[in-house]
């Protein structure tokens, strides 16, 4: 069974950075892209970014272009997400997610959630 746990989250400035966590355990992190999803207080949840099982191809929602980047060390089976200059619109649950590749995760539902971090920024 997969489970992905988040972990990284917390409560930052206008300005300032964070760098969430996902461990994968139950499944070959070689064969699955990751990612995460966040959601808003009173909005959908919607697609942040996926990187590849290899690490070479990564996708980003326009709101976090230039300021998130993706990796991930499949040794460990982790992906991370370092988010920089946080603004308030940032603040959410963040959730990881596992899919099949890059563009199935931006575009589908993906095959696995992890319970979710909460990330805050303040004005």
């Amino acid at each position: 069974q997969v489970q992905l746990v988040e972990s990284g989250g917390g409560l930052v400035q206008t300005g300032e950075s964070l760098k969430l966590s996902c461990t994968a355990s139950g499944v070959t992190m070689r064969r699955y892209a990751l990612g995460w999803f966040r959601q808003a207080p009173g909005k959908a949840r919607e697609f942040v970014g996926a990187i590849g099982w290899s690490g070479d191809t990564t996708s980003y929602a326009d709101s976090v272009m230039g300021r998130f980047t993706l990796s991930r060390t499949n040794a460990k089976n982790t992906v991370y997400l370092e988010m920089n200059s946080l603004n308030p619109g940032d603040t959410a649950v963040y959730y990881c997610v596992l899919g099949d590749n890059v563009g199935l995760l931006a575009t589908t539902t993906p095959k696995s959630w992890g319970r979710g971090t909460q990330v805050t920024v303040s004005s």
